[in-house]
């Protein structure tokens, strides 16, 4: 492939100790952002996504802001990238407030230049120093990575509130002329799709889409139990029989005897290196399974899906899920987690139709606000209207409800604040002096209508003077939301358009969790299920068989068709898989294999493999004659035996001596 860039040259400039080839799709994202704006790419897991935006992100230069949902995963990135001589910042909860204090201060005033900055979405959607100092740069941010963008859709198992916010953000930061974003995941519906490419400006010709995002190299069981009693014995089984490889058990829940806690307990007690990973756990804690887990000090882990996006341990042998997932595409990511080394594993789905009983009712129906909920959390927001302040992250009630009451237009977000001006000192900014004084409690609100001021004003007002150091704080600024209530109380019209959305959301999660039901009663084999789950995904059911690896890194249809693609690699010959040949306008066939001879004649390779089958000699002898009429003396053929190694190498030493 000829331009003007050489990429895997430019990657071993900037990553020399990868020794690493870009593959085809790697390099078609990395030139599309370069070239082409936004995109939005799709690529299986362990496919390579993080060298993706860090090959773009050294080719743009500046700075590249890496918004991403997990801050294991922020943390393993951010030390990966650092190993390469690459400056990086990272904010999240895990790293004290004052230090994160400092380094936007440097970042604003241009002290630091980080190449890549890390953040969660609700650092971005709730952290007004951040955006502030964010802003004092934004002529060198030249990129905007979104991994896990599948958690912006609504309608999606991984939905994140505040995935919803960074459009937001972006104007803030740019107005109308957004620097390049790139959009990352490995699964998403067609729905899903919609709700991405509109939310960040993504024309549909700027999708890159992964052919086959099928883990074929994973091979996929499924057991229906009548009992739990029943599951669980098998279950230990299961673990048994892969006691010396790495297991990786999904558990949706952390207490019970059945869920994470319980169940890794008996473990230790069975003899097992095991141990617990949740969401409740700190980054610490986290970390130091993460590290034990790779370095082969543990071997089963029992998690929620908190160990999930991301986490990239390359030797998982084996996934098991010990209660049914949520949807497909919950599944084939949780799967995803085994065999990124490219090397064979095992994934188990043990299940009863209790577990899909408590699914519903349990997981997916009692995560949304009821009636009642949505009524007794709105009198949280205090009972005026006009502007508010809450502290988000302090209630989850309120992190539950404020999409609906955001998207009913009870509310809206106005701006990022913090509850006061108490902790402010050493006043030297005329500006937050008046301010300050204005008002004997200090409050945020209070301070606003004093003064007639927006929100912005204030808070940029006391950002500023922070970054240039003319005010103090005893303590850093509060991440609290600035909203603008709209009612005192909840009216029919706007309690209908919440119930009406959660209905309708309860109801695409339940037809999801319906649909998943069904493909795994339905496709008994490995194959079967792997095809059904790509071509939901949008997989092109021509390219859904094509699940066996080769050594060139290609997919073919089947065992004999690998066995003849590895035979011409190593023999140094170049060919293409189902390439079209067209015989007449707008209509062609696909030979198995097409072979250009250095003299410019080209043979094309077929493998006659199901021959005996009514369906399949019909359409072979249509193939021949079409080869027969067309192409004369261009035509080799293996069929299907014992002996297709050695019919093989036969015909490859013949297209030899045609060269």
């Amino acid at each position: 492939m000829h331009d003007k860039y050489n990429l895997n040259e430019d990657l071993n400039t900037f990553f020399p100790q990868l020794r690493y080839q870009l593959t085809e799709l790697q390099e078609k994202s990395i030139r599309n952002v370069l070239d082409n704006d936004s995109t939005l790419c799709i690529i299986q897991t362990g496919g390579g996504k993080s060298l993706i935006y860090w090959m773009a992100a050294a080719k743009l230069g500046g700075i590249t802001l890496v918004i991403s949902p997990l801050t294991a995963l922020i943390s393993e990135q951010a030390d990966k990238i650092r190993e390469h001589g690459f400056t990086v910042l990272e904010l999240h909860g895990d790293i004290p407030a004052n230090k994160q204090m400092k380094s936007l201060k440097d970042l604003a005033k241009g002290n630091i230049t980080p190449n890549f900055i890390f953040a969660s979405p609700e650092k971005i959607a709730t952290d007004g120093l951040f955006e502030y100092c964010l802003k004092c740069r934004k002529n060198d941010l030249k990129l905007v990575v979104i991994d896990e963008v599948h958690c912006v859709s609504q309608w999606g198992m991984s939905f994140r509130p505040f995935y919803k916010r960074i459009p937001n953000f972006m104007d803030n930061l740019f107005g109308n002329a957004w620097c390049r974003i790139l959009a990352l995941t490995a699964t998403v519906n067609p729905k899903e799709l919609i709700d991405i490419c509109d939310s960040f400006h993504i024309k549909r010709n700027n999708i890159i889409r992964q052919e086959l995002l099928m883990r074929s190299e994973i091979q996929l069981h499924v057991l229906q139990f009548i009992n739990e009693n029943e599951k669980e014995e098998k279950f230990w089984e299961i673990v048994e029989m892969h006691r010396d490889e790495k297991i990786l058990v999904y558990v949706y829940r952390k207490l019970n005897d059945r869920g994470v806690e319980g169940l890794c307990k008996k473990a230790i007690e069975k003899g097992y290196k095991a141990v617990y990973f949740h969401g409740d756990m700190s980054r610490s804690e986290r970390m130091e399974v993460i590290n034990k887990y790779r370095a082969g000090e543990i071997n089963l882990v029992f998690a929620t899906n908190a160990f999930g996006m991301g986490i990239d341990i390359k030797d998982i042998r084996v996934v098991i899920h010990f209660m049914i997932p949520e949807s497909a595409e919950q599944y084939y990511q949780e799967i995803g987690r085994a065999a990124r080394d490219g090397y064979g594993a095992n994934a188990y789905l043990l299940y009863s139709n209790k577990n899909i009983d408590v699914k519903r009712t349990h997981f997916i129906n009692r995560s949304f606000p009821n009636e009642e909920k949505l009524k007794s959390v709105y009198k949280k927001l205090g009972d005026k209207v006009g502007y508010g302040t809450i502290p988000y992250f302090d209630d989850e009630e309120i992190q539950n409800c404020l999409p609906y009451y955001l998207e009913s237009g009870l509310v809206e977000i106005v701006g990022k604040g913090f509850p006061d001006l108490k902790n402010l000192s050493n006043i030297e900014d005329p500006i937050v002096k008046d301010y300050y004084d204005s008002t004997k409690m200090k409050g945020f609100v209070r301070t606003l209508k004093k003064c007639n001021i927006t929100p912005e004003q204030l808070s940029f007002s006391v950002y500023s003077a922070l970054v240039n150091d003319t005010i103090s704080v005893s303590n850093p600024l509060g991440r609290w939301l600035v909203l603008n209530v709209h009612q005192k109380e909840i009216d029919e019209n706007s309690l209908k358009i919440m119930l009406d959305s959660i209905e309708e959301k309860k109801k695409y999660k339940n037809e999801l969790l319906d649909y998943f039901v069904y493909i795994i009663k339905n496709n008994y084999g490995s194959k079967q299920l792997h095809q059904e789950l790509a071509i939901y995904l949008g997989v092109d059911k021509h390219q859904a068989p094509r699940i066996y690896d080769t050594d060139d890194g290609n997919h073919v249809r089947s065992k004999s068709e690998v066995i003849i693609s590895n035979a011409l690699f190593s023999s140094g010959i170049k060919y293409s898989y189902e390439e079209k040949l067209f015989y007449e306008e707008n209509k062609w066939i696909e030979p198995d294999f097409t072979i250009s001879l250095s003299s410019g004649k080209k043979l094309f390779w077929e493998h006659i493999g199901l021959l005996g089958s009514e369906d399949y000699d019909n359409r072979w002898r249509a193939k021949l004659n079409i080869y027969l009429d067309k192409f004369p003396n261009q035509l080799i053929k293996t069929y299907e035996s014992g002996n297709i190694s050695k019919d093989a190498q036969a015909i490859i030493k013949r297209i030899k001596e045609m060269k």
